[in-house]
Protein backbone atom coordinates (compact mmCIF):
# COMPACT_ATOMS: atom_id res chain seq x y z
CA UNK A 1 0.00 0.00 0.00
CA UNK A 2 1.41 3.39 -0.92
CA UNK A 3 0.55 6.89 0.11
CA UNK A 4 -1.55 8.90 -2.32
CA UNK A 5 -2.59 12.46 -2.72
CA UNK A 6 -6.00 13.39 -1.36
CA UNK A 7 -8.40 14.96 -3.86
CA UNK A 8 -9.37 18.45 -2.86
CA UNK A 9 -12.94 19.65 -2.83
CA UNK A 10 -13.82 21.41 -6.04
CA UNK A 11 -14.56 25.15 -5.86
CA UNK A 12 -18.22 26.09 -6.21
CA UNK A 13 -19.31 25.70 -9.81
CA UNK A 14 -16.14 23.88 -10.85
CA UNK A 15 -15.98 20.34 -12.13
CA UNK A 16 -14.16 18.06 -9.68
CA UNK A 17 -10.70 16.92 -10.72
CA UNK A 18 -10.48 13.33 -11.84
CA UNK A 19 -9.03 10.77 -9.44
CA UNK A 20 -7.79 7.22 -9.81
CA UNK A 21 -10.48 4.72 -8.83
CA UNK A 22 -7.84 2.42 -7.36
CA UNK A 23 -5.74 4.60 -5.07
CA UNK A 24 -5.40 2.06 -2.25
CA UNK A 25 -7.28 -0.75 -0.55
CA UNK A 26 -8.18 0.61 2.90
CA UNK A 27 -8.84 -2.34 5.19
CA UNK A 28 -7.63 -0.55 8.33
CA UNK A 29 -6.86 3.03 9.32
CA UNK A 30 -4.21 4.16 10.00
CA UNK A 31 -2.22 1.69 7.89
CA UNK A 32 0.79 -0.04 9.40
CA UNK A 33 3.14 2.04 7.24
CA UNK A 34 2.08 5.02 9.37
CA UNK A 35 3.18 3.24 12.56
CA UNK A 36 6.47 4.15 14.20
CA UNK A 37 8.53 2.90 17.14
CA UNK A 38 7.05 4.10 20.41
CA UNK A 39 9.87 5.69 22.42
CA UNK A 40 8.14 5.15 25.77
CA UNK A 41 7.17 1.50 25.03
CA UNK A 42 3.97 1.77 27.08
CA UNK A 43 2.96 -1.19 29.23
CA UNK A 44 -0.10 -3.05 27.95
CA UNK A 45 -1.64 -3.08 31.42
CA UNK A 46 -1.62 0.74 31.34
CA UNK A 47 -2.85 0.97 27.73
CA UNK A 48 -5.84 -1.27 28.45
CA UNK A 49 -6.69 0.07 31.91
CA UNK A 50 -10.21 1.47 31.87
CA UNK A 51 -10.77 0.53 28.21
CA UNK A 52 -14.10 -1.06 27.26
CA UNK A 53 -13.41 -4.80 27.15
CA UNK A 54 -16.88 -6.31 26.87
CA UNK A 55 -16.91 -6.78 23.07
CA UNK A 56 -13.33 -7.31 21.96
CA UNK A 57 -12.22 -8.99 18.76
CA UNK A 58 -9.46 -11.59 18.93
CA UNK A 59 -7.12 -12.15 15.99
CA UNK A 60 -4.43 -14.84 15.83
CA UNK A 61 -1.90 -14.48 13.03
CA UNK A 62 -0.11 -17.43 11.40
CA UNK A 63 2.68 -16.13 9.11
CA UNK A 64 3.21 -19.19 6.90
CA UNK A 65 2.09 -20.11 3.37
CA UNK A 66 2.91 -23.00 1.03
CA UNK A 67 3.52 -20.45 -1.78
CA UNK A 68 3.46 -16.68 -2.03
CA UNK A 69 1.18 -15.32 -4.71
CA UNK A 70 2.55 -12.67 -7.03
CA UNK A 71 0.16 -9.98 -5.77
CA UNK A 72 0.60 -10.72 -2.05
CA UNK A 73 2.12 -8.15 0.30
CA UNK A 74 0.90 -9.81 3.47
CA UNK A 75 3.26 -10.59 6.32
CA UNK A 76 4.03 -14.23 5.55
CA UNK A 77 6.92 -16.53 4.66
CA UNK A 78 7.04 -19.54 2.34
CA UNK A 79 7.26 -22.79 4.26
CA UNK A 80 8.72 -23.41 7.69
CA UNK A 81 11.92 -25.25 8.65
CA UNK A 82 11.55 -28.18 11.04
CA UNK A 83 10.49 -26.99 14.47
CA UNK A 84 9.54 -23.44 13.46
CA UNK A 85 5.77 -23.87 13.65
CA UNK A 86 6.10 -25.45 17.10
CA UNK A 87 8.37 -22.62 18.25
CA UNK A 88 5.92 -20.10 16.81
CA UNK A 89 2.97 -21.62 18.66
CA UNK A 90 5.06 -21.66 21.85
CA UNK A 91 5.67 -17.93 21.46
CA UNK A 92 2.01 -17.34 20.61
CA UNK A 93 0.99 -19.05 23.83
CA UNK A 94 3.47 -16.99 25.88
CA UNK A 95 2.13 -13.82 24.30
CA UNK A 96 -1.52 -14.83 24.81
CA UNK A 97 -1.05 -15.49 28.53
CA UNK A 98 0.92 -12.27 29.00
CA UNK A 99 -1.66 -10.16 27.14
CA UNK A 100 -4.58 -11.75 28.98
CA UNK A 101 -2.96 -10.89 32.30
CA UNK A 102 -2.37 -7.30 31.14
CA UNK A 103 -5.98 -6.87 30.02
CA UNK A 104 -7.29 -8.06 33.38
CA UNK A 105 -4.84 -6.02 35.47
CA UNK A 106 -7.48 -3.36 36.23
CA UNK A 107 -9.86 -6.00 37.55
CA UNK A 108 -11.99 -6.15 34.39
CA UNK A 109 -12.08 -9.52 32.68
CA UNK A 110 -12.07 -9.20 28.87
CA UNK A 111 -14.94 -10.65 26.82
CA UNK A 112 -14.43 -11.57 23.19
CA UNK A 113 -17.33 -11.05 20.78
CA UNK A 114 -15.56 -12.41 17.68
CA UNK A 115 -12.43 -14.34 16.77
CA UNK A 116 -10.42 -14.91 13.60
CA UNK A 117 -7.39 -16.88 12.48
CA UNK A 118 -5.58 -15.18 9.60
CA UNK A 119 -2.22 -14.97 7.97
CA UNK A 120 -0.52 -16.09 5.95
CA UNK A 121 -2.51 -19.27 5.81
CA UNK A 122 -3.67 -20.63 9.19
CA UNK A 123 -4.41 -24.01 7.59
CA UNK A 124 -0.71 -24.28 6.73
CA UNK A 125 -0.62 -25.77 10.24
CA UNK A 126 -1.30 -29.48 10.60
CA UNK A 127 -4.56 -30.70 12.14
CA UNK A 128 -2.80 -31.29 15.44
CA UNK A 129 -1.27 -27.80 15.33
CA UNK A 130 -4.70 -26.31 14.59
CA UNK A 131 -5.98 -28.06 17.71
CA UNK A 132 -3.25 -26.35 19.67
CA UNK A 133 -4.01 -23.00 18.04
CA UNK A 134 -7.62 -23.31 19.21
CA UNK A 135 -6.41 -24.27 22.68
CA UNK A 136 -4.26 -21.13 22.78
CA UNK A 137 -7.23 -18.97 21.79
CA UNK A 138 -9.43 -20.56 24.44
CA UNK A 139 -7.18 -21.48 27.36
CA UNK A 140 -4.44 -18.86 27.07
CA UNK A 141 -6.31 -15.90 25.55
CA UNK A 142 -9.70 -16.63 27.12
CA UNK A 143 -12.05 -16.76 24.10
CA UNK A 144 -14.95 -19.20 23.95
CA UNK A 145 -14.65 -20.24 20.31
CA UNK A 146 -17.89 -22.20 20.27
CA UNK A 147 -19.86 -19.23 21.60
CA UNK A 148 -18.62 -16.49 19.24
CA UNK A 149 -18.23 -16.19 15.46
CA UNK A 150 -14.90 -17.69 14.38
CA UNK A 151 -13.55 -16.93 10.91
CA UNK A 152 -10.59 -18.83 9.42
CA UNK A 153 -8.69 -18.25 6.19
CA UNK A 154 -7.57 -21.19 4.03
CA UNK A 155 -6.07 -22.04 0.65
CA UNK A 156 -7.24 -24.91 -1.59
CA UNK A 157 -4.19 -27.19 -1.00
CA UNK A 158 -4.39 -26.81 2.79
CA UNK A 159 -8.17 -27.24 3.07
CA UNK A 160 -7.76 -30.93 3.85
CA UNK A 161 -10.44 -33.08 5.47
CA UNK A 162 -8.54 -33.56 8.74
CA UNK A 163 -7.86 -29.84 9.16
CA UNK A 164 -11.44 -28.91 8.31
CA UNK A 165 -12.75 -31.47 10.79
CA UNK A 166 -10.76 -29.80 13.56
CA UNK A 167 -11.99 -26.35 12.63
CA UNK A 168 -15.62 -27.46 12.40
CA UNK A 169 -15.47 -29.27 15.74
CA UNK A 170 -13.88 -26.26 17.46
CA UNK A 171 -16.64 -23.88 16.39
CA UNK A 172 -15.58 -22.30 13.10
CA UNK A 173 -18.54 -20.42 11.66
CA UNK A 174 -16.88 -19.02 8.54
CA UNK A 175 -14.20 -20.42 6.23
CA UNK A 176 -12.71 -18.05 3.66
CA UNK A 177 -11.06 -19.75 0.69
CA UNK A 178 -8.65 -17.80 -1.50
CA UNK A 179 -9.47 -18.99 -5.02
CA UNK A 180 -8.83 -15.76 -6.99
CA UNK A 181 -9.65 -17.38 -10.37
CA UNK A 182 -11.18 -20.61 -11.64
CA UNK A 183 -9.21 -20.15 -14.87
CA UNK A 184 -5.86 -21.94 -14.55
CA UNK A 185 -4.12 -19.60 -16.98
CA UNK A 186 -5.19 -16.54 -14.96
CA UNK A 187 -4.05 -18.15 -11.73
CA UNK A 188 -0.63 -18.70 -13.25
CA UNK A 189 -0.57 -15.10 -14.48
CA UNK A 190 -1.14 -13.95 -10.89
CA UNK A 191 1.74 -16.24 -9.82
CA UNK A 192 -0.68 -18.54 -8.00
CA UNK A 193 -0.01 -22.09 -9.19
CA UNK A 194 -3.22 -24.08 -8.86
CA UNK A 195 -5.60 -26.23 -10.92
CA UNK A 196 -9.34 -25.75 -11.03
CA UNK A 197 -9.85 -29.43 -10.26
CA UNK A 198 -7.99 -29.01 -6.97
CA UNK A 199 -10.01 -25.90 -6.11
CA UNK A 200 -13.28 -27.72 -6.77
CA UNK A 201 -12.13 -30.65 -4.61
CA UNK A 202 -11.29 -28.26 -1.75
CA UNK A 203 -14.71 -26.62 -2.01
CA UNK A 204 -16.33 -30.04 -1.82
CA UNK A 205 -14.41 -30.86 1.36
CA UNK A 206 -15.44 -27.54 2.93
CA UNK A 207 -19.10 -28.20 2.20
CA UNK A 208 -18.75 -31.74 3.59
CA UNK A 209 -17.28 -30.32 6.81
CA UNK A 210 -20.50 -28.41 7.46
CA UNK A 211 -18.98 -25.02 8.29
CA UNK A 212 -21.97 -22.62 8.14
CA UNK A 213 -20.48 -19.82 6.03
CA UNK A 214 -18.27 -20.35 2.99
CA UNK A 215 -16.60 -17.29 1.54
CA UNK A 216 -14.84 -17.39 -1.84
CA UNK A 217 -12.28 -14.71 -2.76
CA UNK A 218 -11.97 -13.76 -6.43
CA UNK A 219 -9.68 -11.19 -8.12
CA UNK A 220 -10.37 -9.06 -11.18
CA UNK A 221 -7.85 -7.14 -13.27
CA UNK A 222 -5.51 -10.09 -13.87
CA UNK A 223 -3.41 -9.85 -17.03
CA UNK A 224 -5.33 -11.43 -19.89
CA UNK A 225 -8.64 -11.54 -18.03
CA UNK A 226 -11.74 -10.66 -20.05
CA UNK A 227 -15.39 -10.19 -19.20
CA UNK A 228 -16.01 -13.72 -20.44
CA UNK A 229 -13.32 -15.32 -18.27
CA UNK A 230 -14.36 -13.17 -15.31
CA UNK A 231 -17.95 -14.33 -15.75
CA UNK A 232 -16.68 -17.90 -15.98
CA UNK A 233 -15.03 -17.58 -12.54
CA UNK A 234 -18.08 -15.90 -11.03
CA UNK A 235 -20.43 -18.58 -12.33
CA UNK A 236 -18.08 -21.33 -11.15
CA UNK A 237 -18.11 -19.79 -7.67
CA UNK A 238 -21.89 -19.37 -7.70
CA UNK A 239 -22.29 -23.06 -8.49
CA UNK A 240 -21.26 -23.69 -4.86
CA UNK A 241 -23.87 -21.20 -3.53
CA UNK A 242 -21.33 -19.56 -1.22
CA UNK A 243 -22.79 -17.55 1.62
CA UNK A 244 -20.27 -14.79 0.87
CA UNK A 245 -18.20 -13.67 -2.09
CA UNK A 246 -15.39 -11.12 -2.02
CA UNK A 247 -14.39 -9.45 -5.29
CA UNK A 248 -10.93 -7.89 -5.04
CA UNK A 249 -9.28 -5.63 -7.62
CA UNK A 250 -5.76 -6.69 -8.43
CA UNK A 251 -3.08 -4.35 -7.07
CA UNK A 252 0.61 -4.44 -8.00
CA UNK A 253 2.51 -3.44 -4.89
CA UNK A 254 6.22 -2.81 -4.25
CA UNK A 255 8.37 -5.79 -3.16
CA UNK A 256 5.82 -8.36 -4.34
CA UNK A 257 6.35 -10.87 -7.14
CA UNK A 258 4.29 -8.85 -9.61
CA UNK A 259 5.74 -5.61 -8.26
CA UNK A 260 9.22 -6.69 -9.29
CA UNK A 261 7.97 -6.94 -12.87
CA UNK A 262 6.88 -3.31 -12.93
CA UNK A 263 5.72 -0.52 -10.63
CA UNK A 264 2.06 0.24 -9.99
CA UNK A 265 2.24 3.43 -12.07
CA UNK A 266 -0.96 5.20 -13.13
CA UNK A 267 -2.56 3.22 -15.95
CA UNK A 268 -5.91 4.66 -17.06
CA UNK A 269 -6.61 1.72 -19.36
CA UNK A 270 -6.10 -0.79 -16.52
CA UNK A 271 -8.20 1.34 -14.19
CA UNK A 272 -11.01 1.32 -16.72
CA UNK A 273 -10.68 -2.43 -17.20
CA UNK A 274 -10.93 -3.06 -13.46
CA UNK A 275 -13.94 -0.76 -13.15
CA UNK A 276 -15.65 -2.51 -16.03
CA UNK A 277 -15.00 -5.95 -14.53
CA UNK A 278 -16.11 -4.78 -11.09
CA UNK A 279 -19.42 -3.52 -12.45
CA UNK A 280 -19.93 -6.71 -14.41
CA UNK A 281 -19.31 -8.82 -11.30
CA UNK A 282 -21.45 -6.61 -9.09
CA UNK A 283 -24.39 -6.73 -11.47
CA UNK A 284 -24.12 -10.48 -11.91
CA UNK A 285 -24.13 -11.10 -8.14
CA UNK A 286 -26.99 -8.68 -7.51
CA UNK A 287 -29.00 -10.44 -10.23
CA UNK A 288 -28.24 -13.74 -8.49
CA UNK A 289 -29.85 -12.39 -5.31
CA UNK A 290 -26.76 -11.44 -3.34
CA UNK A 291 -26.77 -8.30 -1.17
CA UNK A 292 -23.87 -5.88 -1.54
CA UNK A 293 -22.27 -5.19 1.85
CA UNK A 294 -19.31 -3.15 0.59
CA UNK A 295 -17.40 -2.62 -2.63
CA UNK A 296 -15.77 -6.03 -2.10
CA UNK A 297 -18.25 -8.08 -0.09
CA UNK A 298 -21.46 -9.71 -1.33
CA UNK A 299 -23.64 -11.85 0.91
CA UNK A 300 -26.49 -14.27 0.38
CA UNK A 301 -29.55 -12.82 2.17
CA UNK A 302 -30.39 -16.21 3.72
CA UNK A 303 -26.87 -16.76 5.03
CA UNK A 304 -26.49 -17.33 8.78
CA UNK A 305 -24.95 -14.52 10.77
CA UNK A 306 -21.16 -14.62 10.76
CA UNK A 307 -20.43 -11.65 13.03
CA UNK A 308 -21.53 -10.69 16.51
CA UNK A 309 -24.35 -8.16 16.54
CA UNK A 310 -22.67 -6.11 19.24
CA UNK A 311 -19.28 -5.87 17.56
CA UNK A 312 -18.48 -2.67 15.64
CA UNK A 313 -15.18 -2.27 13.81
CA UNK A 314 -15.31 1.50 14.29
CA UNK A 315 -15.41 1.45 18.08
CA UNK A 316 -14.56 -1.90 19.65
CA UNK A 317 -11.07 -2.98 20.61
CA UNK A 318 -8.92 -5.56 18.86
CA UNK A 319 -6.48 -7.93 20.54
CA UNK A 320 -3.99 -9.22 17.99
CA UNK A 321 -1.67 -12.12 18.79
CA UNK A 322 1.21 -13.19 16.57
CA UNK A 323 4.04 -11.28 14.96
CA UNK A 324 1.93 -9.93 12.07
CA UNK A 325 -1.14 -8.95 14.10
CA UNK A 326 -2.19 -5.49 15.18
CA UNK A 327 -4.10 -4.44 18.29
CA UNK A 328 -6.42 -1.48 18.86
CA UNK A 329 -7.26 0.45 21.97
CA UNK A 330 -9.32 3.63 21.73
CA UNK A 331 -6.16 5.74 21.78
CA UNK A 332 -3.35 3.59 20.35
CA UNK A 333 -2.99 1.10 17.52
CA UNK A 334 0.09 -1.10 17.92
CA UNK A 335 1.84 -4.13 16.44
CA UNK A 336 5.24 -5.67 15.90
CA UNK A 337 7.50 -4.64 13.02
CA UNK A 338 6.09 -4.82 9.49
CA UNK A 339 7.78 -5.96 6.29
CA UNK A 340 7.04 -7.35 2.84
CA UNK A 341 10.52 -8.52 1.81
CA UNK A 342 10.95 -12.23 2.59
CA UNK A 343 14.31 -11.81 4.30
CA UNK A 344 12.96 -9.12 6.61
CA UNK A 345 9.90 -11.22 7.40
CA UNK A 346 12.09 -14.17 8.38
CA UNK A 347 14.10 -11.90 10.67
CA UNK A 348 10.97 -10.60 12.40
CA UNK A 349 9.56 -14.12 12.85
CA UNK A 350 12.86 -15.37 14.28
CA UNK A 351 12.87 -12.46 16.73
CA UNK A 352 9.28 -13.20 17.75
CA UNK A 353 9.79 -16.90 18.47
CA UNK A 354 12.81 -16.15 20.65
CA UNK A 355 11.03 -13.71 22.96
CA UNK A 356 10.44 -14.50 26.62
CA UNK A 357 7.02 -13.71 28.11
CA UNK A 358 8.18 -10.39 29.60
CA UNK A 359 8.94 -9.06 26.11
CA UNK A 360 5.22 -9.19 25.30
CA UNK A 361 4.27 -6.84 28.13
CA UNK A 362 4.78 -3.60 26.18
CA UNK A 363 3.76 -2.02 22.90
CA UNK A 364 6.74 -1.31 20.66
CA UNK A 365 5.46 0.00 17.31
CA UNK A 366 2.23 1.87 16.74
CA UNK A 367 0.38 5.11 16.23
CA UNK A 368 -1.65 7.19 18.63
CA UNK A 369 -5.23 7.79 17.51
CA UNK A 370 -6.33 11.21 18.76
CA UNK A 371 -9.79 12.78 18.46
CA UNK A 372 -9.40 13.81 14.83
CA UNK A 373 -8.00 10.44 13.76
CA UNK A 374 -10.75 8.61 15.66
CA UNK A 375 -13.34 10.69 13.81
CA UNK A 376 -11.69 9.94 10.46
CA UNK A 377 -11.55 6.23 11.25
CA UNK A 378 -15.21 6.10 12.26
CA UNK A 379 -16.34 7.98 9.15
CA UNK A 380 -14.07 6.05 6.81
CA UNK A 381 -14.92 2.55 8.07
CA UNK A 382 -18.65 3.33 8.17
CA UNK A 383 -18.84 5.08 4.81
CA UNK A 384 -17.11 2.21 3.01
CA UNK A 385 -19.98 -0.07 4.02
CA UNK A 386 -23.05 -0.09 1.80
CA UNK A 387 -25.28 0.78 4.79
CA UNK A 388 -23.21 3.92 5.40
CA UNK A 389 -22.83 6.00 8.53
CA UNK A 390 -25.59 6.81 11.02
CA UNK A 391 -25.01 10.45 11.92
CA UNK A 392 -26.73 9.97 15.29
CA UNK A 393 -24.18 7.32 16.29
CA UNK A 394 -21.29 9.55 15.23
CA UNK A 395 -22.81 12.48 17.15
CA UNK A 396 -23.35 10.35 20.26
CA UNK A 397 -19.70 9.26 20.22
CA UNK A 398 -18.00 12.54 19.36
CA UNK A 399 -20.51 15.27 20.20
CA UNK A 400 -20.22 16.70 16.69
CA UNK A 401 -21.59 15.89 13.24
CA UNK A 402 -19.46 14.55 10.38
CA UNK A 403 -20.84 17.28 8.10
CA UNK A 404 -19.21 19.87 10.35
CA UNK A 405 -15.99 17.91 10.88
CA UNK A 406 -15.35 17.02 7.23
CA UNK A 407 -17.21 19.54 5.06
CA UNK A 408 -14.63 19.70 2.26
CA UNK A 409 -14.30 15.94 1.88
CA UNK A 410 -18.05 15.34 1.88
CA UNK A 411 -18.60 18.19 -0.57
CA UNK A 412 -16.00 16.64 -2.86
CA UNK A 413 -17.73 13.26 -2.73
CA UNK A 414 -21.12 14.85 -3.41
CA UNK A 415 -19.73 16.80 -6.39
CA UNK A 416 -18.50 13.56 -7.93
CA UNK A 417 -21.83 11.82 -7.42
CA UNK A 418 -20.33 9.45 -4.85
CA UNK A 419 -22.97 10.09 -2.19
CA UNK A 420 -26.55 8.84 -2.22
CA UNK A 421 -28.59 12.00 -1.66
CA UNK A 422 -27.04 15.10 -0.13
CA UNK A 423 -24.69 15.54 2.83
CA UNK A 424 -27.23 16.97 5.26
CA UNK A 425 -29.23 13.85 6.15
CA UNK A 426 -29.09 11.55 9.14
CA UNK A 427 -27.37 8.79 7.18
CA UNK A 428 -24.36 9.26 4.92
CA UNK A 429 -24.21 6.56 2.29
CA UNK A 430 -22.19 6.03 -0.86
CA UNK A 431 -24.03 5.83 -4.16
CA UNK A 432 -23.40 2.81 -6.40
CA UNK A 433 -20.76 4.90 -8.18
CA UNK A 434 -19.30 5.90 -4.83
CA UNK A 435 -19.01 2.26 -3.78
CA UNK A 436 -17.27 1.56 -7.10
CA UNK A 437 -14.74 4.23 -6.12
CA UNK A 438 -14.27 3.06 -2.52
CA UNK A 439 -10.51 2.81 -3.08
CA UNK A 440 -10.46 6.53 -3.81
CA UNK A 441 -12.95 7.50 -1.09
CA UNK A 442 -10.90 5.85 1.64
CA UNK A 443 -7.56 7.54 0.90
CA UNK A 444 -9.36 10.88 0.52
CA UNK A 445 -10.14 10.70 4.24
CA UNK A 446 -6.56 10.10 5.37
CA UNK A 447 -5.23 12.90 7.54
CA UNK A 448 -2.22 14.90 6.29
CA UNK A 449 -0.14 13.49 9.15
CA UNK A 450 -0.95 9.89 8.24
CA UNK A 451 -0.28 10.51 4.54
CA UNK A 452 3.08 12.08 5.41
CA UNK A 453 4.02 9.15 7.66
CA UNK A 454 3.07 6.63 4.97
CA UNK A 455 5.06 8.53 2.34
CA UNK A 456 8.12 8.60 4.64
CA UNK A 457 7.91 4.89 5.47
CA UNK A 458 11.09 3.00 4.59
CA UNK A 459 9.84 -0.10 2.81
CA UNK A 460 11.49 -3.36 3.78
Amino acid sequence: MTATATPEAAPAGAAPASVRPYEAYVYAYPHKTAYRRLPDRPALRDLWAGQPKDALSLYLHIPFCEVRCGFCNLFTRIGAPDGLTTAYLDALERQARTVREALAADGTQPRFAAAAFGGGTPTFLTARELERLCDIAEQAAGADLRAVPLSVEASPPTATADRLAVLAERGTTRLSLGVQSFVDREARSAVRPQRRADVEAALGRIRDAGIPVLNIDLIYGIDGQTEDTWRHSLEAALAWSPEELYLYPLYVRPLTGLGRRGADAPDPAWDEQRLRLYRHGRDLLLAAGYRQVSMRMFRRPDAPASAADDHACQTDGMVGLGCGARSYTSTLHYSFDYAVDMGEIRRIIDDYVGRPARDFERAEIGRHVDGDEARRRHLLQSLLQADGLAVSEYRARFGTAPQGDFPAELASFAARGWLAGDTTGERLRLSPEGLAHSDAVGPALFSPAVRAAMAAYDRK
